[in-house]
């Protein structure tokens, strides 16, 4: 914090239908959503920026948020009042951060605010996501600036890549297939068009059997190739584990959800007339997406204070039920509700009772511990891995370079 948060002024006023701890992304729709529909909001956050861990950061500031850590609460006292503070403990999302520059004469003070690295990903978007129907009928819309991406490969073992055909005329024109590869390619896309469309007779209907079976099982049922079927798998449906394996598999894709994710990707092409593939991506990052349902939310009488944590819970002594926060500038503020991001953490004695209003507030407050962790690197080049491309999404499929997910695309700074 750059400023001691006991100089703030008294926020007015002191008691609201919601607060919101942390500008992220679902806090920031919950807290637009909730504004919309006529609700007082105080929105909180710790940072001096927004986006808190779905940020968008220069290489300085991505180091500095990475090495920060949260210092613990100070003590608390109820002072005679009918609540008690729970302090709240700090949860540190990222571990084993390492950070290291093979060129820092080139990463240095001057070319480090050149590049906008998403702490959340870099992720897409598709085109006809329900992500993107609820920018557009929020009227965040008007504060993102979207590019679509040119064009998606995938990469193979030996690292050379392959281009994902986004339609018919793409199949028939894509050098890098065979001819056998492009008619079975196309017999596939036919079926699903035809289940899709409601076809009138069996054999233009997948079975039920089928559509309840893996989606690798189901493709190779097809006769697709192995490279066909990494593209359909990874590229369009966007597989996220590896399906060969469907004993080991945590995550095995179904058939029926396969299909309805190809309907997806073949929705989103062509959706926007400046948009012709299927995904779209915030051009200055996806820092961007929080910070248009934070405007959102103010134009509706959202409060947003930065540079402000909150210390502890006020919890009532009689009913042990939530009433309200305790900022690190010692003020108490009052609400119904409370959304909380995961950077911090209730202990566990005020969520241990096993009554049902205790289980109903940790629904509530959203406490629960996920064990999964995802191991991430962000490699920056010197120039675009196709000297014909600079925008385009490369997708590596399990084994090859186990999970990762790159968007290999440079990305502008604003001003």
């Amino acid at each position: 914090m750059s400023e001691d948060a006991s100089s703030y002024p008294p926020i007015e006023p002191t008691k609201f239908d919601l607060i919101v701890v942390g500008t992220g992304l679902p806090e920031s729709v919950i807290a637009a959503a909730a504004s919309a529909n006529g609700k007082t909001v105080l929105h909180l956050d710790p940072n001096s920026s927004y986006g808190s861990h779905y940020a968008s950061l220069s290489l300085r500031d991505l180091s500095n948020f990475l090495n920060s850590h949260p210092a613990p609460p100070p003590s608390t006292s109820s002072n005679g009042h009918d609540f008690t503070p729970v302090p709240l403990a700090p949860r540190p999302l990222y571990s084993h951060v390492e950070i290291s520059s093979f060129v820092p004469e080139i990463l240095d003070d001057e070319h480090s605010r050149k590049f906008n690295i998403d702490l959340c990903g870099p992720r897409v978007l598709f085109c006809a996501d329900k992500s993107i129907d609820l920018i557009l009928k929020s009227g965040a819309n008007q504060y993102i600036d979207f590019k679509s991406i040119d064009s998606s490969f995938v990469c193979d073992a030996s690292g050379r890549l392959t281009n994902v055909p986004d339609s018919r005329a793409a199949i028939f024109k894509d050098k890098s297939l065979g001819l056998t590869e492009k008619n079975q390619l196309m017999r596939f896309f036919k079926l699903v068009q035809q289940h899709l469309g409601g076809g009138e007779n069996e054999n233009e209907r997948i079975s039920e059997q089928d559509l309840e079976s893996p989606f690798v099982e189901f493709l190779k049922k097809m006769r697709l190739p192995p490279k066909i079927k990494s593209i359909i798998l990874y590229a369009i449906a966007m597989a996220d584990y590896d399906q060969d394996n469907v004993e080991l598999c945590e995550d095995v894709l179904k058939t029926k959800d396969g299909i309805d994710r190809l309907a997806l990707y073949n929705s989103s092409v062509g959706r926007f007339p400046n948009a012709l593939g299927a995904f779209l991506y915030p051009i200055y990052g996806h820092g961007e997406l929080p910070q248009a349902f934070c405007r959102r939310a103010a134009v509706k009488g959202c409060i947003h204070v930065l540079r402000m944590p909150m210390i502890a819970l006020l919890m009532d002594k009689c009913t042990g039920h939530y009433k309200g926060v305790r900022l690190s500038s010692g003020q108490d503020l009052f609400s119904h509700q409370l959304i909380l991001d995961p950077s911090s953490v209730v202990p566990l004695p005020v969520i241990s009772s096993p009554t049902d209003s205790s289980r109903e507030n940790r629904q509530i407050l959203g406490l629960g511990d996920e064990k999964r962790k995802v191991a991430r690197g962000i490699c920056i080049t010197r120039s675009s891995l196709r000297p014909d491309t600079s925008n385009f999404l490369v997708v590596y499929p399990p084994r090859c370079l186990y999970y990762t997910f790159v968007l290999c695309v440079m990305m502008p700074t604003k001003g």
